[in-house]
């Protein structure tokens, strides 16, 4: 099989794309006011295209373009018949050689440059296939490649009875989780500013000082909005103080708490359809299994906080 595969590379997935407008300003725009990128390069009459904007040139918007290869539908075919039916993007790497400027036309070519062995991902068993696109311009001048990989694998299977997915503990936000293991909520201050923030950033995002310190959260907070989730059914996710919850919606609520700051928590101690807009409620920590506490908020005046 792998054989096989090993034989596409070198293979032409697209041969003689051409852009469908030309590099022009409106495009160009629209992305920096998307991207917030307010650099006078891309303004006025020597104004140039954001580099990273090199793969706009080449898509085929909803209808798509014509010159892809049988060669690469061919290679996705047979890793669908192989039982690698799912598909995840996974990472694209570009390199600029010539800055774009409005007027000029777009043409490209691309290959399938390697299929990799057999691997094994959190998501399931499969093969990287990574294909490299070279984009020309005016004259057959090479303006930089576009290198895409996606992943065509196999879903792992999965437990029937599911856990909450793990946090994701990282240098920014450990300090936060540290307190979760002392029963504390900790809200990020910057001590340039005095500004409160939560999540956890690396720095302020009102002032950009990257100096902070903690204040512990009284517990105190209503709720400021909220959402009652329906599908997909998720059973570690629909766990209730109430029987009739058990397997049902769930209640997602933004709370605000009491020094000004929000946190998405889950509302206890009432059934998903009583959570309302302005419930007072009262942080507590609650065991979702042997390893995971988190912060929940109870509804109600009278809730204690700090309790498990």
């Amino acid at each position: 099989m792998y054989a096989r595969l090993k034989g596409y590379e070198g293979q032409a997935a697209a041969t003689d794309g051409v852009g469908k407008d030309p590099v022009n300003e409106p495009m160009i725009r629209h992305w920096c006011e998307a991207m917030g990128d307010t650099s006078p390069a891309y303004q006025g009459p020597d104004a140039v295209a954001p580099p990273t904007m090199l793969q706009v040139w080449t898509m085929g918007g909803l209808c798509g373009h014509t010159g892809r290869s049988d060669a690469y539908d061919e290679l996705l075919g047979l890793l669908d018949g192989a039982g690698f039916t799912s598909v995840v993007a996974t990472d694209c790497e570009q390199e600029y050689l010539r800055p774009l400027r409005p007027g000029d036309e777009i043409s490209f070519d691309a290959v399938i440059e390697s299929v990799s062995e057999r691997k094994t991902t959190k998501l399931g068993t499969g093969h990287f296939v990574t294909t490299r696109m070279d984009i020309r311009t005016t004259g057959g001048e090479l303006a930089g490649t576009h290198r895409f990989r996606i992943l065509k694998y196999a879903p792992a299977r999965r437990k029937p009875k599911g856990r909450r997915p793990r946090p994701v503990i990282n240098r920014d936000n450990a300090g936060f989780w540290e307190g979760v293991e002392r029963h504390k909520l900790l809200i990020q201050r910057c001590t340039g500013c005095r500004t409160l923030r939560f999540p956890w950033l690396p720095g302020c995002n009102a002032c950009g000082c990257l100096e902070w310190e903690t204040v512990e959260a009284s517990g105190a907070g209503t709720v400021f909005s909220y959402v009652v989730m329906h599908h997909p059914h998720f059973p570690a996710f629909t766990e209730s103080d109430h029987a009739a919850d058990a397997a049902g919606p769930y209640a997602v609520a933004l709370i605000e708490l009491a020094e000004g700051v929000r946190i998405v928590s889950n509302v206890v101690g009432v059934p998903y359809d009583k959570v309302r807009i302005g419930t007072p409620v009262r942080l507590e920590f609650r065991w979702y299994d042997e390893e995971l506490e988190l912060p929940v908020f109870r509804a109600g005046d009278g809730g204690e906080g700090g309790g498990r």
